[in-house]
């Protein structure tokens, strides 16, 4: 195993692995789940994560149009509903933490359309691709190496 392939220590993988698939459980919307890790992976330019999100959001039946127009999911109204617009808005803020947080607005928005479990779930999904992109964009791993 060559020092770029060998991403991080075993432990620490599964670790980022359980967080994940918890979060995704908790949240109990797998295609949801796929929008928001791509679109975190989007604005972190992560290829493989991009690769392998896009593949998994296919298998679930995301559809075509939704992943096409994810990147400007806020001009295509009609193409998201306004719990996705929610999780996407929330998905941006805590990517980018341009203000230093995640504004009032966008949390309360996220508040009105997920349970206090599913918040923290999704929250916890953010945070946990926000870790892999790093991870990977960091190794500069390269897409087309994910295997189902």
């Amino acid at each position: 195993m060559t020092e770029r392939t060998r991403l991080l220590d075993r432990e620490v993988g599964r670790a980022l692995s359980s967080v994940s698939a918890a979060a995704k459980r908790g949240l109990g919307d797998p295609g949801l789940a796929e929008l928001v890790v791509i679109r975190a992976s989007q604005l972190n330019h992560c290829a493989f994560c991009l690769d392998m999100h896009l593949r998994v959001a296919r298998e679930l039946g995301v559809s075509e149009r939704q992943l096409d127009l994810l990147a400007a999911w806020e001009e295509a109204e009609d193409v998201f509903d306004e719990r996705e617009r929610a999780a996407l808005a929330l998905t941006e803020a805590v990517t980018v933490l341009t203000e230093g947080f995640v504004p009032d607005a966008v949390y309360a928005s996220a508040a009105a359309h997920f349970d206090d479990r599913q918040l923290a779930h999704l929250i916890g999904l953010i945070t946990a691709i926000n870790n892999w992109n790093r991870v990977m964009v960091s190794r500069r791993i390269e897409p087309g190496g994910y295997q189902p």
